[in-house]
């Protein structure tokens, strides 16, 4: 029986590439913006692209804030794409006073101009830490996708899934108990990609 994976709309996701990347590793997918849906799936997938604050005024309108959270406190897995992944923060140099989700402690810092561009776009090498069970079968120095301009910084190392170098070292994935998060795009990371969907199904 195919699982059950709901894929958060709250009108910042790219929703469509994600729910068809998953649904190519055999995932049942269900595109909501319904509280009722995000608690009853087997898995959820938080995808997100836009400014940090756009997305959190989004999610506090349409009263997803709190079903996402008890979803996470559920021990279900939790996978964040991109913006997905910053928004599990409290704060963004990008967003003022504005609060995140507030799911693993730290912050989200913007790259500073320099020799390399900003945003950080196009493909770079991932070097997975900690075991990690997205990366199961992923060589180190593996290209994904990226498109951003700011990354995560959590007080915990520990919470390092994946590292990549732009200039900084910084954290390209995210694991904490069930929560697992990339700032790169799986969804456009071509078959590389596709297997860490793989791997996140079978968590």
């Amino acid at each position: 029986m195919k699982q059950s994976i709901a894929v958060v709309d709250y009108g910042m996701g790219n929703l469509r590439s994600a729910s068809k990347a998953l649904e190519a590793v055999g995932a049942k997918v269900q595109v909501s913006g319904k509280a009722r849906d995000i608690l009853k799936a087997d898995k959820l997938v938080f995808p997100g692209v836009g400014a940090f604050k756009d997305a959190m005024e989004e999610l506090r309108t349409r009263k997803l804030i709190d079903p996402i959270k008890e979803f996470v406190s559920s021990g279900r897995p939790f996978l964040g794409l991109c913006l997905g992944l910053q928004l599990l923060f409290p704060k963004s140099e990008e967003a003022g006073s504005c609060r995140g989700l507030s799911l693993i402690e730290g912050k989200v810092l913007k790259f500073k101009p320099g020799k390399l561009k900003v945003p950080h776009m196009g493909w770079n090498r991932i070097y997975a830490m900690n075991g990690c069970p997205l990366f199961k079968g992923i060589r180190d120095g593996a290209y994904v996708y990226f498109v951003h301009s700011y990354y995560a910084l959590p007080e915990d190392k520990g919470f390092v899934a994946a590292y990549t170098d732009y200039g900084v070292k910084f954290a390209s994935a995210i694991w904490s108990d069930n929560i697992y998060a990339t700032q790169f795009h799986p969804e456009k990371s071509q078959e590389l990609g596709l297997q860490i969907l793989r791997n996140f199904l079978k968590i």
